[in-house]
């Protein structure tokens, strides 16, 4: 076959195994990609992200990490939700839980299918293959764009015309000279409703992000107590926020998913902060085994719960945080202070912890800061 046959067979093979947009670009596509990441960190706006920082090198160029790459296949898995994400946000007493968590792992169940293409590739038209999805040093979101599936938005995410906000990426690095794609033109205009979306302004500019103020990077990769400045502004969300995806106005053309595995399970849809509160390690890992939330553990899963319990503004959930003043985890008891001094007067919030004998300096630390603190 010829290069221009390959491809075509290759999109062919990607549609039948559920993926909704394709494309291929050079791997010295993206020059201005290094640059950008050496400041993203140079600014301190990875945060904990350390794992970034280690792989910069790695991570800024697909010829870095894998000199014989010729062509960058990027592929998009649409996961358009049959909801509108943000109406949760108004149920306080229950958790909101991003689109992309409530399913599948979307990492296991899309690094398969890719394997299963590249198996194809190689058996049909030769050379050396590599997939990624998400966990190595690959820069999917510019790549996607040079590959011409979308452009990334002042929201720094990948925007398709044709599936809105909502692509998992994935990407083949073959030793194959494929016919490259345009790069999609940023449509993005003077919009900036994603930008003023953010409920804890994690966007100091267009097109830039600072992750320590995202509740996304907060709740799921944050691995200490959530900034308290932060924690009010948070509401209900306890893994992953969807703000900035959600009010693209690109989405009006996007669909609802069609892979059944990344469908929201319904007992994820709007879980009551009671029963996510008293959810043991086991227990936790039950109810979110194969999600992407079990890689968070339970410690900071209750955390981000306690936080919203702080929020809800509903003095029945006193219980559910007195109870967990006892937890083992002292990043469990911090939250635990903090949400108590949203929902009890100061009074009783003072009285409570003159009864406590709290060894942990840091929980220590978030009683005193709680008692200082004006009335919420």
């Amino acid at each position: 076959m010829s290069a221009e046959e390959i491809k075509s067979a290759l999109i062919a093979q990607a549609r039948l195994r559920g993926f909704d947009a394709i494309g291929v670009t050079r791997p010295e596509a993206v020059p201005e990609a290094k640059a950008r990441l050496e400041q993203f960190i140079a600014d301190g706006a990875h945060g904990d992200m350390i794992w970034l920082a280690t792989t910069a090198e790695r991570r800024g160029s697909p010829l870095t990490l894998w000199p014989d790459v010729r062509s960058v296949i990027m592929l998009g898995m649409n996961y358009g939700p049959d909801e509108d994400p943000l109406t949760i946000l108004q149920q306080r007493d229950r958790a909101a839980i991003s689109v992309y968590a409530k399913g599948d792992d979307y990492h296991e169940l899309i690094k398969a299918r890719l394997k299963e293409i590249a198996r194809w590739l190689v058996a049909n038209a030769g050379g050396d293959v590599k997939v990624f999805v998400d966990t190595a040093a690959v820069m999917e979101k510019p790549l996607a764009a040079k590959a011409g599936l979308g452009w990334q938005g002042k929201h720094t995410n990948v925007v398709s015309h044709d599936f809105g906000s909502w692509l998992f990426l994935g990407a083949i690095f073959t030793t194959l000279d494929l016919p490259a794609d345009e790069a999609a033109a940023d449509s993005c205009g003077s919009c900036h409703a994603c930008l003023d979306a953010c409920p804890t302004a994690a966007f100091p500019a267009p097109y830039r992000l600072d992750a320590r103020r995202c509740i996304s990077y907060l709740t799921i990769e944050h691995k200490g107590p959530i900034p308290r400045d932060l924690r009010p502004l948070m509401g209900n969300r306890i893994y992953g926020c969807d703000d900035c995806l959600a009010v693209c106005p690109w989405n009006k053309f996007a669909e609802q998913g069609r892979e059944a595995k990344l469908a929201a399970r319904d007992v994820l849809r709007a879980p009551t902060l009671v029963e996510l509160s008293r959810l043991d390690d086991a227990q936790f890992r039950t109810l979110f085994s194969k999600t992407s939330i079990k890689r968070t553990g339970r410690d900071r899963f209750i955390r981000n719960v306690l936080n919203a319990i702080g929020n809800s503004g509903d003095a029945s959930l006193v219980p559910e945080a007195e109870r967990l003043l006892t937890d083992t985890s002292p990043l469990v008891r911090g939250a635990a202070v903090w949400a108590l001094s949203r929902l009890l007067p100061k009074e009783k919030f003072a009285a409570m912890r003159a009864q406590r004998n709290e060894v942990d300096e840091t929980v220590q630390e978030e009683w005193a800061a709680a008692l200082s603190s004006p009335l919420p």
